[in-house]
């Protein structure tokens, strides 16, 4: 874990106050700055010491083979893998003849900061060269949220006590060595030079190097161009090649004086349009931001991520480490998809390459809820990607014998990508999660518009999927044989109740829209014997329920297993690593929360004991090997009553990855966590449900938290929601005449700009007492790690 003395406490930035070498890989995702199209890795400007060089552009892949020992009919036959592009980090500097390199001379000062509210990185350091030159170097680095092609960097050199000669080389790098750091197969393949030189040109308005992938065939641009602001005589010069370009700033500086270079970088790629296209196109986007300058650049940063927070802060009473990480999990999912525009969210965002840099169901599941309530065009954006990729679910469902889409369970661009269907193929509840997030979309901003262009065929060809793969039994139950639902270590199961709850939910939203939208839908061949298909599919849809325990089994006959033997491996996760998938797909064990997802998800098909006795029964069995978890068992434990653990698990969700609590935060940050951090409080202890046309609270608080606050959007109008340990009050902004109607613990209320709502919190008591966990499961105390314990 990094130590949490070398990274204080603060509400709105992360701060390294010294460089740990052993925890580069870790810091370098902390600090990785994106906009949704580019993304920087944290690494230090020098460029050494790193562990995982990374520059990513979203969607630029490299296609490699997918090898089995024994294939079958329907497997992907191959993989995409996220490629590390040309590296403009780089800016290298000699102090007389020797390299800065921390590792080397003596390092009195290393410090990184990176502030929430500018979206800026900055980097303070004094060194003392083996030479014996004390130098001081400032650095400030950014990636744009208001031009989507370009990051920028300040580069700022002085003496502190002696004259120096400073060589300045900032550089474009293609292919850099990609290191191998683990055997784990959740870390990315290594590509060996995947981009191969088109062209490369350099003038005195920028420098352009064009590389293209050989089987993805896809295109990309790299440039740079400098600005030199010294008071002192300077020479500049610069040299070009196929895979690197170097600006070189030479000059002689006294104490009290300073070089300043600022680089501008621009990044452009495209799978159709032409090199001279792509090379205009990031000379367009170096000019652009020639034009704006750094301190241009940086006012529009700071203006977008104001008008971010105000309507997304979430604002945390007695808990300084949880309320820093949750802003920090909010500025990085906002990185994720503020300027994605059309292309995939990944798992890891572009903060590394972990899985390859694939997309999974985190996305619409983590990720797009928050994104929803907070930057809902970002949401839109991200689920028309999903349409554009509509035409390759469609021919991977026929594929497989079926009609309708079916989803890829890991992709970059749409394709199938993994190699192993039981957790991969089978797993067809990503096309419910999708579907779901469409209409929570629609009901977060009632945009009609959206469900004409690509709303209503996402709800029909998925739902058209489930009609192909269920049947009705003998007594009309509606079935889902052989599917895999969320818990991975149950694979291939009969009947999962969520995904079969969540199939219905699809099935009767596209009634829904498509009677809603009668001419749209028949243009998408959409009758109405075919929404009384869906219609009665989802009302005879098949829930299990074990009469005996009084419990849901996750699937069919799953209470019926023997339970794993906890004791065995209490040292041993994740079990994936440790035990073979056959041991763990025949035991009663869960890798992650999948009924306790059902009960949030589709809370209306439980009553509160079903609820109460569900978690009790699956929290003894959840081990929580995957990062999807925490934050769903936060929200429903709060839900039952148990505040003090669902305090716990919000805390766990939302440090995943400042405290690596999985140990793999150096392969990127897990962006499903920290969107499901925000769920955590939001819908954990702020209670929100948006079942139906209007928004649901039911707040509570655990002991440790003095108060709560946070703020949502909903069709055009900003909610502030306070909660502290007695009552809860309501508050809408934008306008004298914005309102809003709400419920409040099943009361509906009116909220008006002039006439905010107060209401009492009543006592949440459990109805049964605390479950343990798994032995070794149990997760972080927060109230410990609060007193300093």
């Amino acid at each position: 874990m990094i130590d949490r003395g070398h990274h204080p406490i603060e509400p709105w930035r992360l701060r390294e106050t010294r460089l740990a070498l052993d925890k580069l890989a870790q810091s370098e995702s902390l600090f990785a700055l994106s906009n949704g199209h580019i993304g920087l890795r944290g690494n230090l400007d020098e460029g050494e010491p790193y562990a995982i060089p990374g520059t990513y552009l979203n969607s630029f892949y490299e296609q490699r083979p997918l090898p089995y020992a024994e294939a079958g009919f329907g497997y992907p036959e191959s993989g995409q893998t996220l490629v590390d592009v040309t590296n403009g980090k780089l800016i290298r500097l000699l102090v007389d003849d020797s390299p800065f390199d921390i590792r080397y001379g003596y390092l009195s000062k290393h410090e990184r900061s990176l502030d929430f509210r500018t979206g800026i990185l900055e980097r303070d350091v004094d060194w003392t060269s083996p030479g014996g030159k004390r130098i001081r170097v400032r650095s400030r680095r950014m990636v744009s949220l208001t031009q989507r092609a370009i990051a920028a960097i300040e580069y700022v050199v002085e003496p502190v006590d002696q004259p120096a000669r400073f060589v300045i080389q900032s550089e474009l790098v293609a292919n850099e060595t990609q290191p191998k750091l683990s055997d784990d197969p959740r870390v990315a393949a290594v590509l060996d030079n995947p981009l191969k030189p088109v062209s490369h040109d350099g003038g005195e308005h920028g420098t352009v190097l064009i590389h293209r992938t050989t089987r993805s065939q896809q295109l990309m641009a790299a440039a740079m161009s400098h600005e030199v602001d010294t008071s002192v005589r300077y020479a500049m010069d610069q040299d070009v090649r196929e895979d690197w370009a170097r600006t070189t700033v030479i000059c002689q500086l006294q104490p009290g004086e300073s070089l300043r270079v600022v680089k501008y970088l621009a990044y452009g790629w495209s799978s159709l349009r032409s090199e001279t296209a792509i090379r205009d196109q990031v000379a367009a986007a170096l000019a652009s931001a020639r034009f704006s300058g750094w301190d241009g650049l940086t006012r529009q940063q700071v203006e977008f991520l104001d008008d971010f927070w105000d309507g997304a802060d979430v604002e945390v009473q007695g808990h300084p480490e949880l309320q820093q990480a949750v802003r920090f999990a909010l500025f990085h999912v906002l990185q994720a998809g503020a300027r994605a525009e059309r292309r995939a969210i990944p798992s890891k965002g572009l903060t590394g390459a972990g899985y390859d840099g694939h997309t999974f169901w985190d996305t619409e599941g983590f990720v797009l809820p928050v994104l929803t309530y907070t930057m809902p065009d970002a949401a839109a954006d991200a689920l028309r990607w999903r349409h554009s990729t509509l035409e390759l679910a469609k021919q991977r469902a026929e594929e497989l014998g079926f009609r309708g889409a079916a989803f890829p369970w890991r992709t970059i661009r749409g394709q199938e990508c993994s190699g192993y269907w039981p957790a991969g193929t089978a797993a067809f509840h990503i096309n419910a999660d999708i579907a779901e997030a469409v209409m929570r979309y629609y009901r977060a901003t009632g945009d009609s518009a959206f469900l004409e262009e690509v709303g209503l065929e996402l709800l029909v060809e998925t739902a058209r999927l489930w009609m192909s793969i269920g049947h009705h039994d003998r007594d009309g139950r509606w079935h889902l044989p052989g599917v895999t639902g969320p818990d991975e270590y149950s694979a291939v199961a009969d009947d999962n109740v969520f995904t079969n709850l969540m199939a219905a939910r699809n099935l009767r939203a596209a009634a829904t829209i498509a009677a809603k939208l009668p001419a749209r839908a028949r243009e998408l061949g959409v009758d109405s014997e075919e929404e009384a298909i869906w219609r009665d599919a989802a009302a005879a849809v098949y829930v299990p329920y074990d009469e005996a325990l009084g419990v849901h089994p996750q699937s069919e006959g799953f209470t019926g297993y023997a339970v794993w033997d906890f004791d065995a491996y209490k040292d041993k996760y994740p079990l994936l690593l440790h035990a073979p998938y056959f041991q763990l797909y025949r035991t009663q064990v869960v890798k992650q929360a999948d009924l306790m997802l059902a009960t949030y998800w589709c809370g209306d098909a439980f009553t509160p004991e079903e609820k109460a006795r569900n978690f009790d029964y699956y929290e003894r069995l959840t081990v929580r090997d995957s990062s999807l978890s925490a934050c769903v068992q936060a929200v429903m434990a709060a839900e039952v009553g148990h505040l003090d653990l669902a305090y716990d698990y919000a805390y766990e969700a939302a440090l995943i990855d400042m405290r690596n609590l999985h140990r793999n935060t150096g392969d990127g940050l897990h962006m499903a966590s920290l969107g499901g951090a925000w769920s955590a409080l939001v819908a954990g202890f702020g209670g929100l449900r948006d079942q139906g046309d209007m928004l649901n609270f039911d707040p509570a608080l655990p002991i440790g938290l003095a108060g709560l606050s946070f703020t949502v959007r909903w069709r055009g109008v900003r909610l502030k929601v306070e909660i502290d340990p007695v009552s809860v009050k309501y508050t809408v902004h934008d306008g004298p005449d914005a309102s809003m109607t709400l419920r409040h613990a099943g009361e509906e209320i009116t909220v008006t700009a002039k006439q905010p709502a107060i209401r009492t919190l009543e006592k949440r008591r459990p109805l049964l007492p605390r479950p343990p966990q798994p032995p070794g499961r149990e997760p972080l105390p927060a109230m410990a790690i609060n007193e300093g314990r």
